[in-house]
């Protein structure tokens, strides 16, 4: 019996070091002599994965890969090995323009903060809040949401969320005219939206919550940066028929 409790203790002992762990980790570069005015600084808060060498791999190269996107400067992404080079990258870009530009000066800023807000035995989702700014009128701020197969740690798109979205867009569309109270005869942007196609579409960002599937647009997605995000949420009850992974 002894032999069977020591053996029961060292299964469940292995498999908890096997568990994909999660640490919040904060990366910060500020350039020398940075003010309100002048200078730039850069935030990075996220969770790095660990424990589980090749999931925690894919995991952690997918949210740096996004990271690059979020925090740049002109077309071309920061070729950063790691959050604490893509920091130091941005403030060297910005010593590097202010040299080029001494009568342009003015205070750069990049904040970043990703946590998981759904969590399960199936997926990740994963939330990353920012917020850019490197010159002109005002910054953008935006979310991103990163989905992961919990077991593998891969990647899942948008394209592999929704089944059939064709009937999901419709569902969504009657979901967006009530919210923000459109009647089904009147076009979105007559009611002050600007969908490219004057129709409705789908957003390019999904998030996971406790109540429901909910689809967020972000600024300038379909409306102005004075009106903000948009977002609207469709029940679990009515999204699930068309929601294509286990969650």
């Amino acid at each position: 019996m002894n032999r069977l409790v020591l053996l029961l203790l060292a299964v469940l002992c292995f498999s908890c070091d096997n568990e994909l762990k999660f640490e919040q980790k904060q990366y910060l570069a500020t350039s020398k002599g940075a003010d309100e005015n002048k200078g730039a600084r850069v935030e990075i808060s996220l969770p790095v994965a660990s424990n589980k060498p090749i999931v925690a791999d894919s995991i952690n190269r997918k949210i740096l890969s996004v990271m690059k996107e979020i925090i740049n400067y002109g077309e071309t992404p920061f070729t950063s090995k790691n959050y604490q080079e893509l920091a130091n990258d941005f403030i060297s870009t910005y010593d590097k323009v202010s040299a080029e530009f001494p009568g342009d000066k003015m205070a750069w800023e990049a904040k970043a903060v990703g946590k998981f807000c759904y969590e399960s035995d199936a997926l990740l989702n994963l939330e990353i809040d920012y917020y850019t700014f490197t010159g002109g009128a005002h910054g953008y701020s935006g979310k991103r949401s990163l989905l992961f197969d919990a077991g593998s740690g891969k990647s899942i798109t948008e394209e592999d969320l929704i089944s059939n979205p064709a009937e999901f867009l419709k569902i969504a569309e009657i979901a967006f005219r009530k919210k923000y109270k459109i009647a089904n005869t009147t076009p979105l942007n007559e009611a002050g939206f600007m969908f490219e196609t004057e129709r409705f579409q789908l957003p390019q960002t999904y998030f996971f919550t406790k109540n429901g599937l909910l689809l967020y647009y972000n600024v300038y997605e379909i409306a102005s940066y004075a009106q903000g995000p948009q977002e609207v949420l469709i029940s679990y009850e009515e999204a699930k028929p068309f929601i294509a992974i286990p969650f």
